[in-house]
């Protein structure tokens, strides 16, 4: 175990932790809801800079820093899709959290054929994760129903993360269109 291996950990400890903060019967839960995704969110950041900084990368970290990542998110945008119950929260949650699903399939495609580095993390991807980490913050902090400009900040940048999702989505798909397509030669 290394320092990023123990980040990446503490950002899965922390999915609980966040679950049942949420539901406490409290109004500061969302004060805390929001901090413990934010330090999640820091986590991410450190946790893969370290990895490369230290020269600590590890195949524990390899794998398990994208599922931390991934059920974090998908597990704070369903608390906001049941917080707000409306369809302007569930339509770009689900756009984030598909992508999720399809992007991830498709890295363990191409690591089968041997060619994970053709879909590899871009800036886009970069740039699409810390909108989405805002975004779900600011949502946290702000209780149903939505108002004031954290609320609005946070739901703008859900909305500009859904669209740099799709839009990282396309870019990956375009680059491993040869190895998926029905006429490709393989």
């Amino acid at each position: 175990m290394n320092v990023p291996n123990i980040l990446t950990s503490l950002r899965i400890i922390l999915v609980p932790v966040l679950v049942l903060v949420f539901y406490l019967p409290f109004e500061w839960r969302y004060l805390a809801s929001a901090s413990i995704f934010f330090v999640a969110a820091v986590t991410d950041w450190f946790d893969g800079y370290l990895a490369r900084r230290w020269n600590q990368t590890t195949p524990f970290g390899a794998f398990f820093d994208p599922v931390a990542d991934k059920i974090m998110v998908a597990t704070a945008l369903c608390l906001l899709i049941e917080e707000f119950g409306a369809l302007w929260m569930t339509v770009p949650s689900m756009i984030i959290i598909g992508r999720e699903i399809v992007i991830s399939a498709l890295r363990e495609w191409m690591a089968e054929l041997g060619k994970r580095t053709s879909v590899a993390v871009n800036r886009i991807g970069k740039l699409k994760t810390a909108a989405q980490m805002m975004a779900i913050t600011l949502l946290l902090l702000t209780p149903a129903p939505l108002a004031g400009i954290i609320g609005y900040v946070g739901l703008a940048l859900l909305y500009a993360s859904s669209v740099l999702t799709l839009w990282s989505m396309y870019v990956y798909i375009r680059a491993a269109w040869p190895d998926l397509s029905p006429f490709s030669k393989g």
